[in-house]
């Protein structure tokens, strides 16, 4: 799925770490959709609490919208580099997540 952010979010060299692990292609697609699903989760969190409540809802409602071109000038208007904190919200849970698959690796 392409998200309003996908052009900041590389998570490939994720990807290819689960590719590299003993799995089963179901497991490797479950845990490929659990990826994508924290990072959704954590870059909404990180997105949210920069807003005022009036503010949430419209963003909310652009989301819904689906319009990324909206997302992003209504974002850029209330949010001085949005764009470096969801970079940076996006590399940390990434990061954590590379030491959690290695770890995983290692366990096996």
């Amino acid at each position: 799925m392409k998200y309003f952010y996908s052009r900041y979010i590389v998570i490939e060299s994720l990807i290819a770490e689960l590719h590299n692990m003993d799995l089963s292609g179901e497991e490797r697609l479950h845990l490929a959709s659990l990826i994508d699903s924290s990072l959704h989760h954590t870059i909404l969190d990180a997105v949210l609490s920069e807003l005022s409540e009036t503010d949430k809802k419209v963003f909310l409602s652009r989301l819904k919208e689906g319009s990324h071109s909206k997302i992003w000038q209504f974002l850029n208007e209330k949010v001085d580099n949005i764009e470096d904190k969801i970079k940076k919200a996006a590399d940390d849970l990434i990061k954590e997540m590379h030491e959690d698959v290695k770890q995983a690796g290692r366990l096996k």
